[in-house]
């Protein structure tokens, strides 16, 4: 007669008493969302709002000398807005600026970012600190140094500046192109990188095993894998495209070529200096609209190619 041994089960692991540290986690989540939102409201929120407001009156005056009073004139701004030919002029100026300028920057950044990750340069805490560098400096300090040196009378390079008058009417926005660059290429160099450090190493290691090389692993690993990061920038630099200010305020003094409509962003500040801070907030209102449509567009274009 056989007899049949059966396992005891096994008693269930004990669960751990609740400490009671989720509530005390959700009660302290308003001490720092809070904050924020305050910041949020008083420096976001309530601007745009007072903006929109100040676009919707009109000012107007009894006879030729008398008081000025804001009335609502509804739509009236908006309507000298779609009229100025010289406000989109200077759109349409900064829009040939960033087809032109913001791939080139990006592509630089992107290049040294895969320079510094590739291995092949030695002291790469010296590179990633000189090349974040003119990031450091001020915009307008750095338009200033550059518009002397593009200046015939005041430059190092004559011989150059003599040749090639950078501050002419068909080169001064390239001039200040140029500057832009310099300045950002570091910035956006960083953030690449950072996406770079994010890869894991095992990735390389079975590319490798596979047979694939430096460049193979450059353009089939790398540079998809950083594309969230490329898009950050492109919107990033969208936006800084559209709000240019410094350096055609600058390059004012330098050269005739650079007029108080050159770009949107100056023609707001020329337009608040009158005073008409109406009109200027109008401008404000559309170059913002623009500048979201703009951003939206290019995010949703880059997101149906990634789900293709």
């Amino acid at each position: 007669m056989t007899q049949t041994l059966t396992a005891a089960p096994e008693k269930p692991a004990p669960v751990p008493a609740s400490t009671g540290r989720a509530v005390r986690h959700g009660r302290a989540v308003p001490f720092f969302v809070v904050p924020f939102g305050i910041l949020f409201v008083l420096f976001y929120l309530l601007p745009i709002g007072y903006a929109i407001v100040q676009s919707l009156y009109t000012v107007e005056r009894t006879g030729t000398f008398g008081p000025a009073r804001e009335v609502f004139g509804g739509l009236t701004q908006y309507e000298r807005v779609f009229q100025d030919g010289a406000f989109w002029t200077s759109i349409g100026r900064v829009l040939v600026f960033g087809v032109v300028q913001v791939p080139v920057m990006l592509g630089l950044a992107l290049l040294l970012a895969l320079l510094l990750d590739s291995g092949l340069v030695k002291g790469r805490r010296f590179f990633r600190l000189a090349f974040f560098v003119p990031y450091a400096v001020p915009g307008v300090i750095a338009a200033i140094m550059w518009g002397f040196l593009y200046s015939p009378n005041l430059s190092p390079l004559k011989p150059v500046t003599s040749a090639i008058d950078f501050l002419s009417a068909d080169l001064v926005l390239w001039a200040m192109a140029n500057v832009v660059t310099w300045v950002y290429v570091g910035y956006n160099m960083l953030i690449i990188y950072s996406a770079l450090l994010a890869i894991p190493a095992e990735v390389y290691e079975a590319a490798r095993l596979d047979g694939a090389g430096p460049w193979r692993i450059a353009w089939s690993i790398k540079i998809p894998l950083v594309m969230p990061a490329i898009v950050l920038t492109t919107v990033f630099s969208i936006i800084g495209t559209l709000q240019l200010l410094a350096e055609p305020q600058v390059f004012r003094s330098f050269s005739s070529a650079v007029s108080s409509t050159y770009t949107p962003n100056l023609t707001v500040y020329s337009t608040s200096s009158i005073p008409n801070f109406n009109l200027a907030a109008a401008f404000s209102v559309v170059l913002a609209l623009t500048t979201f449509v703009l951003s939206f567009v290019f995010l949703r274009i880059t997101q149906r190619r990634g789900d293709a």
